[in-house]
């Protein structure tokens, strides 16, 4: 029998993203639309862009080998991988029974996990059902992987600026650096804000303002849900006669959020104070309302707040020093890359790896909300106990985001067409340049008559 895993976690991350970006800022001037509606309006600098040369299978592949080269991960050491991703090949075969020819080398077939499918979410799903595998009676012993990645690409429109591409992979496994705390704030809802019921098409349907209020409702809602049972937890937990203090942003030193651009998480972010200021009206931070509004903001119904832009205004004001300190050091991978859709979370995680020494990271708590359309949301926290200066220093993210080329719109535009002309094609070879893939990366060669995908590597020298 294998004793039971504890300080179940993160021990090693890795990402993947495309070799080529945009400047938002130039796709301004090439759509002809006012200075700032990209940089200012979503908050966004560049966007990651890939074309028929990569799809998730690729993606996928090259976060999992780089995590497996990078840390030295023996292949028979792994008991299970989790993909979550919306960026669909096949209705029928996973990406994950494309990941199996980096174990099949070593002999290792016996692995559990498979693919978890809802917009943005995926990546959480999948996330959640490794750890439970390895905190269940039926973990072997072994570490899991856990891979999210997305190509979120949009139909010409106002909704395009808000794409990007990437993916990344986590091995999970007990006595890690980051762990990953148990209660989870949750809220599910049937809603049509994102889909995409287009299945020939690689784009979605978005209703723009829906999807905005969507977020920050399940935003309050698994807040809310968390805060609840966190609550119920520390009573359980306080000594005889305390009053445990209820939970609030206060108690964590960094906030993440899915990201599918930069303005929707400064609106995240104030929309957690606001809550913050509902449920303690005696706090400090409702101190500082001015009382007029702090009248109407503490009694106006939650559909009225939500549209609601003098309140929204007012505590993005209000929350100017805490998004600098907890929320900006990971924001590098979303004003690099974009929307990654699936990956847009742990890319926020990586970035904070990277941007914040590990030193002064050890000890501290963060909080991490997952989104997705249609909808599915999580609130839940995660602690950082031990050196992360490994993960930062083999992802190397800074640097490697640095590398990339920023190319002219025209670029974007073209990769564009020609994944629309290929997508869902069968007999044919991607038209793509070699050139635009990294060094070392896998890249899709072909489909054959039968739709079946052939993927070869870069060589390793290339430049």
């Amino acid at each position: 029998m294998t004793s039971r895993p504890t300080n179940v976690g993160i021990l090693a991350m890795e990402l993947y993203f495309p070799r080529r970006c945009i400047s938002e800022a130039d796709l301004e001037v090439y759509d002809g639309v006012s200075m700032g509606k990209y940089t200012i309006g979503l908050g966004q600098e560049y966007m990651a862009f890939p074309d028929d040369r990569e799809d998730i299978n690729s993606f996928a592949l090259n976060a999992v080998s780089g995590l497996l080269d990078k840390y030295a991960i023996d292949p028979q050491s792994i008991g299970r991988i989790d993909v979550g991703t919306e960026t669909l090949v096949d209705k029928s075969k996973s990406v994950k029974t494309t990941l199996m020819r980096l174990f099949a080398e070593a002999g290792n077939h016996d692995i559990e996990g498979i693919d978890s499918k809802n917009a943005c979410y995926g990546s959480t799903a999948a996330l959640f059902n490794a750890i439970n595998w390895i905190e269940s009676s039926s973990w072997d012993g072994r570490n899991a992987i856990v891979v999210s990645g997305d190509i979120a690409v949009y139909a010409e429109g106002p909704a395009r600026p808000a794409g990007g591409a990437g993916a990344c992979a986590v091995l999970i496994g007990p006595n890690a650096p980051m762990v990953f705390e148990p209660i989870h704030g949750t809220y599910m809802a049937d809603t049509y804000d994102f889909y995409k019921p287009e299945l020939p098409s690689e784009y979605p349907k978005v209703d723009g303002p829906a999807s905005v209020v969507t977020y920050m409702l399940a935003l309050d809602e698994s807040y809310k849900a968390y805060k609840a049972k966190a609550s119920k937890a520390a009573v359980k937990a306080a000594a005889a006669g305390d009053a445990p203090v209820p939970f609030s942003l206060d108690d964590v030193d960094y906030a993440l959020f899915h990201s599918p651009y930069g303005k929707q998480v400064l609106k995240a972010h104030a929309r957690v104070l606001y809550n913050d200021v509902l449920a303690n009206p005696s706090s400090q931070l409702a101190g500082s309302l001015p009382a007029p509004e702090r009248d109407v903001f503490l009694s106006a119904s939650q559909e009225a707040s939500l549209v609601d832009k003098n309140l929204e205004r007012t505590f993005i004001s209000l929350g100017k020093a805490s998004f600098a300190s907890k929320v900006e050091p990971a924001m590098a991978c979303s004003r690099r890359l974009g929307n990654m859709y699936t990956a847009s979370l742990y890319g926020c995680l990586a970035s904070l790896l990277s941007t914040v020494p590990s030193a002064k990271l050890i000890g501290k708590r963060v909080s991490m909300y997952a989104f997705g359309g249609g909808c599915a949301a999580s609130f839940w926290t995660m602690k950082i106990n031990g050196d992360t200066s490994e993960i930062a220093g083999k992802m190397d993210l800074l640097n490697r985001l640095g590398k990339m080329k920023v190319v002219p719109c025209q670029e974007f535009v073209d990769a564009l067409k020609l994944r629309e002309k290929n997508h869902n094609v069968a007999n044919f070879t991607p038209e793509g340049s070699i050139d635009n893939i990294w060094p070392g990366a896998y890249y899709l060669a072909s489909v054959d008559e039968k739709y079946r995908r052939t993927y070869e590597k870069v060589p390793a020298g290339s430049d």
